[in-house]
């Protein structure tokens, strides 16, 4: 087990390989979402668990939209019925629910039960879940910089004064620490429009076990790992 003062405060996962999980197995793409719920449920738990200040998880991108219509609706039900489902798990863990991304775009019946949840959450303290829905990375800069350039414009804000800590209260991450530890499951190694500011100096570690099959003990290994490395942060270590 990782020792508490070598845990990352906060850990972002790019869940990925439900559908070719699915595949492999004959089954519809679909399944494979039905079971990541699964792994999301266990990681939140075991993270909670482990004291770890943030987990955020890539639960839907912008791009998603693309898939097919009937892959979208199904997502979107599986969305609402998690939000129901897992408010006793959000209760249980002390856990503060939040959100990032254009949120606005989801459908009504999500966005009631994502606020009901939210609002429930909201005075907890133990670790937050963060959902990125209707995420994108390169989307939340584009966003960040239309409201900062609107405040220069109205003589909010001078251009002198900008710098990384001004910029990043414009971020839907405002408030936020920065992940420590980017996982990728599904064997892809890439960061696929995820948190491209945020993940600047994030440790990133990937495997190639798909989102369902993903467990406690495969989360130990990343924190194992973890936990051996030096985080320099462009400085040097003497």
């Amino acid at each position: 087990m990782t020792k508490k003062n070598k845990l990352p405060n906060h850990i972002a996962i790019i869940m990925d390989g439900n559908g070719r999980w699915a595949r492999r197995r004959g089954f519809m793409r679909v399944r494979g979402h039905e079971e990541g719920v699964n792994s999301v449920r266990e990681i939140t738990t075991e993270c909670a668990e482990k004291h770890i200040g943030q987990l955020t998880l890539y639960a839907f991108s912008n791009e998603n939209w693309k898939r097919s219509k009937t892959e979208v609706n199904f997502l979107m039900r599986m969305l609402k019925k998690f939000l129901i489902a897992e408010r006793k798990t959000i209760r249980d863990n002390d856990i503060i629910l939040r959100t990032i991304g254009r949120t606005e775009a989801l459908p009504d019946n999500v966005k009631k039960e994502l606020s009901i949840s939210m609002e429930e959450s909201k005075n907890n303290k133990g670790m937050i879940l963060c959902l990125a829905l209707n995420y994108g990375g390169r989307t939340e800069i584009i966003d960040a910089t239309k409201k900062l350039a609107a405040d220069v414009k109205k003589g909010k804000l001078k251009l002198k004064d900008i710098d990384d800590d001004v910029f990043k209260e414009y971020m839907y991450t405002a408030g936020m620490t920065d992940p420590d530890l980017l996982i990728r499951t599904g064997g892809e190694k890439r960061i696929s429009n995820f948190l491209l500011w945020e993940v600047s100096y994030a440790e990133l570690w990937f495997t190639s076990v798909y989102w369902p099959e993903f467990k406690k003990k495969h989360l130990e290994e990343a924190l194992s790992d973890y936990a051996k490395r030096e985080r320099r942060f462009g400085g040097l270590i003497e």
